[in-house]
């Protein structure tokens, strides 16, 4: 879909669902649509039961019925396999197919996620109905993309997920010696001698929580093994449609910072990115920033789609709040200003049973376009149609990047220690959160990508340290870059064995320190340090190190380790290599990372400076700049378009840094202009380059 030509402006729709409905609704669905400026709708999504009643039959009457009216009726389509949801047939014929849970639990049929991924009943039939799609649908001119399965996600712990598990240790090591050697199986006794020894970890095995496991190498290894596994199911329908549709555009639609999946890897086998935004109630505007940065990141900086968002309440929460006016046209718009080429929704028409009849929707249960959400959509599908192409193939040129990486992910959080309150993702966004909201451009990268297009390079709890990675890293240092790393980084290896001659390993002499100890500090106690005259807490971990030919920046100034170094720099070739021994506050971020990123000469895509506040009402930081305007920048076709979004409920006024044109309202703009955005508002602000 993205990038393809018969796309001239951001697709507008979502997840339809027709055949929940009789046919005499379909036509009132259109009207409807057109009403509200809709010209793409993902169909199929739920439909294995009704495509394939019994193992050999198949019958596809309905949707050709349902194909045939979104065709006349101009709508483009995103194609889906249907295969996310077994038929009930299956499950009583075929219990091979259903899962078994962490805790050794068999399910029975229902839900959805609740197919063994590598069942030879659910590989079969999976392939061989996207076969029967794609031989049936493919030439279809209507199609823009096709949807492979929904929302991947879930673990399996079945027979055939261990047999398969002692298939992808063989193929990933060669000899049981080497598993035993990446496992440190000598440990508690646990050597294996023969590969059918070996056992899927869980709570009968090696688990003593969801996220404490006795063996984190054999953990690692069986998230590994388990996001592969899905992986090879997506890979092959993928497979199978592109042997009837050679360029069909193929994706399927990932869930953000979804832990058990290694969307980096994913994305190698997905011809676009897609995903599903759901943020919590009360997130910060960064957070569903962050994971939108990370997407785009999947794919080396190119345009995702956004998938599906919900138009005004998303029914899974413990308090269904509603979108507040405003807010779903201003979420839209945030997704296309971090890189998305389309706005689409979970759900068309809003369902009358089962979980998601709360789940907000285009057309409500009332049935007609008389409601505040639908006017907001329809006055939302006007502006994407002024639009046009304007915003289409926009890409980032950050110079600042924070590396993050599932295996650390899943390796920090399986450790046991040093502090169960340490968590990857909120390492990351203290980062992430203090570039954002200074509104400087930042892609979140994975270790495959180069560094060399970057001026600085952040690292959060480099836990892992993979083999070859500190060599890239030297070589970016060395080369006049700044790297960033924090405590408990450089520990382990790719297979969670601790790197041996002291902390931080490999990165020991790029740092230019040696850790000796690690202090883990409850919720309720801190230390303290002090940088250029402000006295920040140092939480939740504290690394006790030396320096080694690093200069020291600040110390800690309580406990048995006062005046050790808490911040260092070390010299390296051209560049800077900083370790951050300690937790610190927001206010410590925002004014390091500014230090750092102006001294690289690295501007924010919009000063603070040019924002200003009719009233004192907005939230101030310490160094009073005051929260919630987001400006982001896309370049593409010899433009830049700047995103500016108020995130508050109050009127700024945007000082203009260049001549730009607004494209929502066409005014023609110089630079020194000032401009209101209103609550919940947003500017696109182009010129050419």
């Amino acid at each position: 879909m993205v990038n393809d030509s018969r796309i001239q402006k951001i697709p507008y729709g979502g997840d339809y669902n027709p055949e929940q409905w009789t046919e005499d609704v379909w036509a009132e669905d259109m009207r409807l649509f057109r009403l509200a400026g809709i010209d793409i709708v993902t169909l199929n999504v739920f439909s294995w039961a009704a495509l394939q009643p019994s193992e050999e039959v198949y019958d596809f009457s309905k949707l050709d019925r349902i194909m045939d009216l979104v065709e006349e009726n101009g709508l483009k389509v995103c194609f889906a396999t249907s295969t996310a949801a077994h038929p009930a047939w299956m499950a009583k014929r075929y219990p091979d197919v259903l899962r078994v849970e962490f805790d050794g639990r068999k399910r029975k049929f229902g839900s959805r996620h609740n197919s063994c991924p590598n069942s030879p009943t659910y590989q079969k039939y999976s392939v061989r109905l996207a076969e029967e799609l794609a031989k049936r649908y493919g030439q279809r001119k209507s199609i823009v993309a096709w949807h492979v399965s929904n929302e991947y996600g879930g673990a399996c712990y079945c027979e055939n997920c261990e047999k398969a598990f002692r298939v992808w240790l063989k193929k990933k090591y060669g000899t049981i010696e080497e598993v035993n050697r990446a496992w440190d199986t000598a440990f508690w006794g646990h050597t294996f001698y023969d590969w059918d020894e070996i056992v899927a970890p869980d709570l009968r095995s090696e688990h003593f929580a969801e996220t404490r496991t006795n063996f984190q190498g054999i953990s690692l290894d069986y998230s590994r093994f388990n996001s592969d596994s899905m992986l090879a199911c997506y890979e092959a329908e993928a497979a199978a449609i592109r042997a009837f549709v050679p360029d069909a555009k193929i994706t399927t639609n990932l869930m953000g910072t979804y832990k058990p999946l290694d969307y980096q890897k994913w994305a190698k086998s997905m011809d676009f990115v897609s995903w599903d935004n759901y943020p919590e109630n009360g997130a910060p505007y960064a957070r569903t920033a962050m994971s939108h940065d990370l997407m785009r990141g999947l794919k080396g900086g190119m345009p995702f789609a956004l998938m599906e968002q919900t138009p005004s309440v998303s029914n899974w929460l413990s308090y269904c709040a509603l979108k507040r006016p405003g807010v779903m046209r201003l979420w839209s718009y945030q997704a296309v200003a971090h890189g998305a080429d389309t706005v689409m929704f979970f759900q068309m028409r809003r369902s009358i049973g089962a979980c998601e009849k709360y789940h907000g929707a285009v057309i409500d249960h009332v049935g007609n376009e008389n409601t505040r959400v639908f006017r907001e959509i329809a006055a939302l599908g006007a502006e994407l149609e002024k639009l046009g192409g304007h915003t289409l193939g926009g890409r980032s040129r950050a110079k600042a990047a924070i590396v993050f990486d599932w295996d650390n992910w899943w390796a920090l959080e399986y450790s046991a220690g040093p502090n169960t309150d340490l968590h990857y993702l909120d390492e990351i966004f203290l980062w992430y959160r203090a570039l954002a909201e200074q509104n400087y451009a930042v892609d979140l990268i994975s270790e495959e990508d180069a560094l060399s297009r970057y001026e600085v390079v952040i690292a959060p709890v480099l836990y892992m340290t993979k083999t070859g990675y500190d060599e890239k890293i030297r070589g970016f240092v060395r080369d006049g870059g700044i790297f960033i790393t924090t405590f408990f980084s450089g520990i382990v290896d790719e297979h969670d064995l601790v790197i041996t001659g002291g902390y931080p390993g490999r990165l020991r002499d790029v740092l230019g320190i040696w850790v000796e100890e690690i202090d883990a500090l409850p919720p309720d106690a801190s230390n303290q340090m002090t940088y250029e005259g402000t006295s920040y807490p140092a939480r939740l971990l504290c690394d006790i190190l030396h320096t080694e030919g690093a200069e020291t920046l600040s110390v800690y100034e309580k406990d048995f380790y006062a005046g050790f170094p808490a911040l260092t720099v070390n010299s390296y070739g051209e560049g800077n290599a900083y370790y951050v021994a300690t937790r610190l506050s927001d206010d410590f971020y925002r004014t390091f990372l500014r230090e750092r990123l102006e001294e690289k000469g690295v501007r924010p895509v919009l000063d603070a400076d040019a924002v200003s506040w009719p009233t004192e009402k907005a939230s101030p930081h310490s160094d009073g700049r005051k929260a919630g305007i987001e400006a982001t920048e896309r370049f593409a076709n010899g433009k830049s378009i700047l995103y500016v979004l108020n995130h508050t409920d109050e009127t700024a006024e945007i000082t203009l840094p260049s001549e730009r044109t607004e494209l929502l309202s066409g005014r023609m703009l110089k630079q020194g202009d000032k401009i209101s955005v209103a609550p919940k508002g947003v500017l696109l602000l182009e010129k050419n380059l």
